[in-house]
């Protein structure tokens, strides 16, 4: 356990134990909220228990995502965390421009 845990703060460039573990919360408490976020969501969206599987799975990959990297932003805000946060959403707008995009 102890060299999964060194290499994750080598990979991140992180180098207090402290803020590992505020990233890992702030990576749980994200995740946690989004499954609470989905089902009002849903409800506003008119998606029910009943709606066919397919019909969910078309709304939730476009809108949920977004979502959930508001709250990393959020979560890592309040946990001392921002600077790390940011720069992981810096490279993903970049990759996800070069993949929509091609440049």
């Amino acid at each position: 356990m102890k060299k999964v845990f060194e290499k994750f703060k080598a990979k991140w460039n992180i180098q207090s134990d402290r803020d590992f573990w505020m990233i890992m919360l702030t990576f749980s408490l994200a995740g946690m909220l989004i499954g609470f976020e989905r089902r009002p969501i849903f409800h506003l969206l008119g998606i029910e228990h009943e709606t066919p599987f397919w019909i969910k799975t078309l709304v939730y990959i476009p809108l949920i995502p977004p979502i959930y990297q508001l709250n990393l932003m959020f979560f890592g805000t309040i946990l001392g965390q921002f600077a790390f946060f940011w720069e992981k959403e810096k490279k993903l707008g970049r990759f996800l421009r070069k993949k929509l995009t091609g440049r």
